[in-house]
């Protein structure tokens, strides 16, 4: 089950009118693999990174880069 902390990366997608294989393939990460963090599988901090760049989701950019400083 996903955390409340968790981005729920499917309605993000579809907000964006994306399939998975557009969504994912942007950041490096493969259909399934994708699929996986949709179902609740707890995507890497990476990952998560990387879609808050992407995408601009709740996450602050700022402090995603003061974290590689």
């Amino acid at each position: 089950m996903a955390s409340s902390k968790q981005t729920d990366y499917k309605t993000l997608r579809t907000k964006l009118r994306m399939n998975q294989t557009e969504f994912w393939s942007r950041i490096g990460v493969t259909q399934s693999g994708g699929s996986r963090y949709e179902g609740g599988r707890n995507a890497p901090e990476p990952t998560r990174i990387v879609v808050d760049l992407a995408y601009g989701t709740h996450r602050q950019v700022g402090q995603a880069a003061r974290r590689y400083r």
